[in-house]
C-alpha cells in the first residue's frame, strides 16, 4: 500500500508542476466535473487524503477553507505541509494504522481503517483522471500516471537469460 502512496504523492507533484504555466485565473476556471477546477480540485485531493488520516489516529481538526487557497503556491505549501507529517507516519506505523475502525466526525458511519486508506489511495487516483481530461480540453499533454518506471517498489534484480 506504501508504493501506492508515494505514487499518489509523485503524480500529484507533477500536476502542480504543470499547473505553473497557468495563470490564476485559468486554474480557477470553472469546469465540468471533478471539483469545477484544475485548483480546488488539487486542493480537494489534498484535504481529503489528510482528514481521513487524521481521522484515523484520531487528530481531527477542522480542515483548511478552500478560500484560503486561491494560489498555486499555497496549495504547493499544504501538499509538502501535510506530506511532511503524513509520510514519516506512514513509513513507521501502516501496519498498525490499517488495524480497527473510524468514525469521523463529519459521518454517521463507522469504516474500517484498511477500507479509508484503500479509499484515500482510489480518490486521488480518480481525480487524476479528470484532470487529464482537462488536460486534454486545453489540448495540453497530460501527466503520465503510468505506474511502471517510478522506482517505486523495490525488487530484486531480473536475471535475463
Amino acid at each position: 500500500m506504501l508504493p501506492l502512496f508515494h505514487y499518489n504523492w509523485q503524480i500529484r507533484d507533477e500536476w502542480l508542476k504543470w499547473c505553473e504555466q497557468f495563470d490564476q485565473e485559468e486554474l480557477l476556471k470553472k469546469r465540468v466535473g471533478g471539483m469545477q477546477s484544475i485548483l480546488h480540485t488539487l486542493f480537494h485531493i489534498i484535504d481529503v487524503e489528510y482528514s481521513w488520516i487524521g481521522a484515523i489516529i484520531g487528530e481531527e481538526e477542522e480542515g483548511p477553507q478552500f478560500s484560503d487557497y486561491q494560489a498555486l503556491e499555497s496549495v504547493k505549501e499544504l501538499s509538502f505541509r501535510y506530506r511532511k507529517v503524513l509520510e514519516p507516519m506512514l513509513e513507521q506505523k501502516l501496519p498498525k494504522l490499517l488495524r480497527g475502525e473510524v468514525k469521523p466526525a463529519w459521518s454517521i458511519e463507522t469504516y474500517s481503517n484498511e477500507e479509508v486508506m484503500y479509499h484515500v489511495l482510489t480518490h486521488e487516483i480518480h481525480h487524476m483522471g479528470q484532470l487529464a481530461v482537462w488536460a486534454r480540453e486545453l489540448n495540453i499533454k497530460p501527466i503520465s500516471v503510468n505506474f511502471i518506471d517510478r522506482n517505486l517498489i523495490h525488487l530484486r534484480p531480473h536475471i535475463r537469460v
